[in-house]
């Protein structure tokens, strides 16, 4: 079964590329390709036309760990749309080699691990054990930009 049709089976649909907020200008490549490899700049969690997805804030504080898992599941979707479009299909990824999950988190919080599996979850749900397997690592930050809770890079093996 295809990542997208395993996508529409869980009730899942890829957002329009990210819309930074009025005014801003992110002079970067959301994707980059060298290679057989593909990084992916740091992206937010969005809603399905792009613009940013909240709750905002902190998590411990004005974001629940739960909240903060399901706003990773958003950053997974936005990371898949962008790897689409510059791919042409998600079936190119052969494997997933590395996720750095960051979680702009309140003074005493360490629960980042948490939050950072909803990202992990549903790439593992969608790839498989043997695609989907990633190392990974989940810290904490003292902010974030735009007050997003999540943000998540990641590099992609390709063919």
């Amino acid at each position: 079964m295809t990542i997208r049709a395993r996508l529409a089976e869980r009730g899942l649909a890829l957002p329009a590329p990210t819309r930074p907020p009025p005014g801003v200008v992110l002079p970067f490549a959301w994707v980059r390709v060298v290679g057989d490899r593909a990084f992916v700049s740091g992206h937010g969690p969005v809603k399905p036309d792009g613009s940013l997805a909240g709750p905002f804030g902190k998590v411990g504080r004005e974001v629940s760990v739960e909240q903060g898992y399901a706003s990773a599941r958003l950053v997974a979707l936005a990371i898949l749309a962008s790897l689409e479009r510059e791919l042409g299909d998600l079936e190119r990824i052969a494997a997933w080699g590395r996720v750095f999950g960051m979680v702009s988190s309140a003074p005493g919080f360490n629960r980042q691990p948490a939050v950072i599996n909803g990202f992990s979850d549903l790439i593992l749900d969608l790839f498989g054990p043997e695609r989907g397997q990633h190392a990974r690592s989940a810290v904490g930050m003292a902010e974030l930009p735009f007050d997003i809770p999540v943000e998540i890079e990641a590099e992609v093996l390709i063919r």
